[in-house]
């Protein structure tokens, strides 16, 4: 089926009847009335087609006189969004759709804290990223705040949750912790050595990345989304790459799109030894942590051997990649990665002879798959609990339709931390994989295939990918002048850390540093 009638059978299927549409190339997006809003977008949501990705807002007064509250949503095994909308126009109130959808709960907190929009019916009017020293009437992503400003601090204080009862008690840890981790706040509810309650508290390592992207030239944009999430800094960039290109109207050579499988998969193998050697560490297997250090060192200085940055940093532009890879450097990876797996292997086969490690890590921090499901769980947890949600196959990208296919889903069904342990051990082993099959099949054709870049104007794309924490994904829109108006980056961890703090109760506190590390979550990609 080609494009044109995929996209007129999406609408038949998705948009209802009666309602005004526009189509930005993968895109379908409609107006709602905000009446309307809560039944249309519970629809969408509870059909299997679809998966909600993130709900945000723009402000379009200088164009439109309006606000806009976007929710998107993506079709399974399809790279086609459905994204209704409601403007705002003589009021900053919207129809809030958590009180039935758990997971549109701190997407409304941040219109509230970052728009001053109000989602009637949400009754956490607690700030979400911007600590008690900002001014709660002071919203940053409105365009008419400058993003020079230094408000006059103020003096709030967070309300956390409380659990009331005989014995119960609090234990503060953070956001300064023993070791050269970023900073985050976790309060417990504690009764005798058990969890009752956990609570993040995060937003400490807040930038203003969303105003910065407002600001900034395209190539530093693009170099920000690197930045946004230290680690994983490729694929930050290759899914805001990917909605650039959308909205430039780009498409990239095969070859981009197998060396772009080629560096993701290298970020990801880098990550997953590293987290892997970090569980072992925390659960006092000492040579499993030193090893997995070791392992993801070998795979450090391969990336700065191809790309000249340790975390694969410069490589994505619009409409290609920077740097190639020649037959004797194809040779030479092949090599070195069949020595790294055996090297692995052998590291996971002593691993798997401790019993005092397994005895820490199995029935630790498990998470129930219902929770999990009502909070949008990506990622790794995901699946852990047995679900097949991996951006590389819902939404392939790239060369991910030629190089990964539903066996490839790394999974476990008992959602804890032996699971998550488990499913990076699975994924590193598949990561390996795809890279060789990468060296063997990968096309010739040029590296770049844009050089004149001009956004479609008052446009909407959406770039998504497949990062080692969960899917990354990126809104971006343009405004009457084709210039870029408003981008968000949704890391995983943004879902993530509000389904970490119910893989805590059951548990007792020195499990929590192993729980944590099981989860490894970003604190700059949560806090832009």
């Amino acid at each position: 089926m080609n494009h044109a009638n995929n996209i007129k059978n999406v609408i038949k299927s998705f948009v209802p009847v009666g309602m005004d549409f526009l189509v930005f190339d993968n895109v379908i997006s409609f107006e709602v009335p905000s009446a309307k809003i809560i039944q249309i977008v519970s629809d969408l949501y509870e059909n299997p087609e679809l998966s909600l990705k993130l709900i945000t807002a723009t402000d379009e007064r200088s164009d439109s006189d309006c606000f806009k509250v976007w929710y998107v949503f993506t079709i399974m095994n399809q790279n086609i969004s459905i994204v209704p909308f409601i403007r705002l126009q003589d009021t900053e109130e919207f129809p809030a759709l958590s009180p039935t959808i758990h997971e549109a709960w701190d997407y409304e907190r941040k219109i509230r804290t970052f728009f001053g929009l109000i989602p009637v019916g949400n009754p956490d009017d607690r700030p979400i990223m911007l600590q008690g020293n900002w001014p709660q009437d002071v919203f940053p992503l409105r365009k008419d705040f400058d993003w020079r400003t230094r408000p006059e601090l103020a003096h709030n204080s967070y309300q956390f949750q409380k659990v009331e009862g005989e014995g119960i008690y609090e234990i503060p840890v953070g956001p300064i912790h023993a070791g050269i981790i970023e900073p985050g706040h976790f309060r417990f509810s504690v009764a005798g050595e058990e969890i009752m309650l956990l609570e993040p508290l995060l937003g400490f390592t807040h930038k203003g990345s969303e105003k910065l992207l407002e600001q900034l030239s395209l190539a530093d944009k693009i170099r920000l989304s690197e930045k946004i999430s230290g680690d994983s800094s490729f694929n930050h960039s290759l899914a805001f790459c990917q909605a650039l290109e959308q909205l430039a109207g780009v498409a990239i050579s095969d070859r981009v799109r197998y060396l772009r499988v080629l560096f993701a998969e290298l970020e990801r193998l880098a990550n997953h030894f590293g987290n892997i050697g970090a569980i072992m560490l925390d659960a006092g297997f000492s040579f499993g942590g030193a090893s997995g250090a070791s392992l993801r060192e070998m795979i450090m200085q391969i990336n700065e051997g191809l790309s000249g940055n340790r975390f694969l940093r410069g490589l994505n532009v619009i409409g290609g990649v920077t740097r190639d890879i020649s037959a004797p450097q194809a040779k030479e990876l092949d090599d070195q990665l069949t020595k790294i797996v055996k090297d692995f292997s052998e590291v996971i086969t002593i691993a798997g002879n401790s019993a005092s490690l397994f005895n820490r890590l199995e029935r630790t921090g498990t998470l129930k798959l219902k929770i999990a499901q009502e909070h949008g769980v990506i990622g790794i947890p995901a699946r852990a609990l047995g679900l097949a949600i991996d951006a590389r196959l819902n939404h392939p990208y790239a060369a991910y339709d030629k190089l990964f296919s539903s066996d490839d889903v790394a999974l476990e069904h008992s959602g804890d931390v032996y699971a998550r342990f488990h499913v990076r051990i699975k994924e590193a082993y598949t990561s390996i994989k795809i890279i060789k099959k990468v060296l063997q099949k990968i096309p010739t054709g040029s590296l770049m295939t844009a050089t004149d870049i001009n956004f479609k104007k008052n446009s909407l794309a959406i770039g998504s990918v497949e990062g080692w924490r969960g899917e990354i994904v990126y809104f971006v829109t343009t405004d009457s002048n084709g210039n870029i108006s408003r981008v968000f980056p949704r890391d995983p961890s943004f879902i993530n850390w509000t389904i970490l703090g119910h893989a805590g109760p059951g548990n007792i506190v020195p499990d929590f540093p192993l729980i944590n590390k099981s989860f490894n979550l970003s604190y700059s990609g949560n806090d832009l």
